[in-house]
């Protein structure tokens, strides 16, 4: 079994077609093809279920993606290690970041960590916390950015906390509690509110408070898009709780502070073997002790 097999058959499974992962990997497909032939024959199962539409994963097929992908991962680490010990950061690095993070400008700090070392291949993805924590244990990530109510507990990896923050009442200017110096959770329970998807850790932060409180609320719009959160909370269709230091970055919009308000805490994560050299390499730029 060949790295480049596996290399196949995840380009495969990510792009649902034989055609384009070939493109994504520079080959032809006959080539790619083969390779993959060779190694279902050297597994005895196939890999995948093909039409003439469509190319889906066999169930052996979804067993060995997971594996190959922890495969690929370690020999890309093998190689960055190698060459970090030689004084040279190099590879990959997978960032995870929430649509809310504000203990650390990613954007700004990835810039700066780019100009430092142009070896380095950077890929950000945007999610939810409980999703980057999975991917951070497993291999996809080698660091991720996450909001979390406070006391919870992640497991699988290793990490900081950056940041405590209440959260604010967000609303349109014209909105009738925008004038206020102080909200309560009771005043709010009446309101229609727009927030993250049940069950998310995003939303279970205000969830949390409203049940602590013995509210209830009605949650109207749910969206991970803050850009969409933001159209809906500036035409006054809904008020959202969201944490302070991520406030500002919603123009437009009016926050006001409220009693016994929901608390987020801010983390980084990595891999609980240590963080790749380029993950420490930003982390260390960040002041983020290991």
């Amino acid at each position: 079994m060949e790295l480049q097999q596996m290399r196949y058959v995840v380009a495969i499974a990510e792009h649902g077609s034989f055609t384009r992962a070939a493109e994504s990997c520079f080959v032809v497909q006959s080539a790619l093809s083969h390779q993959v032939a060779r190694l279902e024959q050297e597994l005895g199962v196939r890999l995948f279920h093909r039409t003439s539409r469509q190319v889906r994963l066999s169930p052996a097929g979804q067993a060995f993606l997971p594996v190959a992908r922890q495969c690929l991962d370690a020999a890309d680490r093998a190689r960055a290690e190698v060459a970090a010990a030689t004084g040279e950061v190099r590879g990959p690095l997978s960032i995870g970041v929430i649509p809310t993070v504000a203990a650390v400008d990613v954007p700004e700090a990835l810039r700066t960590f780019r100009e430092r070392y142009p070896q380095v291949q950077v890929r950000l993805t945007s999610g939810n916390s409980d999703t980057h924590v999975q991917q951070v244990a497993d291999g996809v990530l080698d660091l991720a950015f996450l909001g979390l109510p406070e006391g919870w507990e992640v497991d699988g990896v290793a990490g900081r906390r950056l940041s405590r923050d209440h959260h604010r009442a967000v609303m349109a200017p014209g909105h009738p509690l925008a004038g206020r110096s102080r909200l309560t959770l009771e005043r709010l329970a009446g309101e229609t509110f727009v927030d993250f998807p049940a069950g998310t850790t995003g939303r279970l932060q205000a969830d949390g408070a409203f049940a602590d409180a013995g509210l209830r609320r009605e949650v109207s719009f749910e969206t991970t898009d803050m850009l969409l959160m933001g159209r809906i909370l500036r035409a006054g269709l809904a008020v959202a709780l969201l944490a302070s230091a991520f406030v500002d970055q919603l123009p437009g919009l009016v926050d006001v502070p409220v009693t016994r308000a929901p608390v987020r805490t801010e983390h980084v994560v990595w891999s609980r073997f240590g963080p790749s050299p380029a993950a420490a390499a930003l982390l260390e730029q960040l002041g983020i002790a290991l």
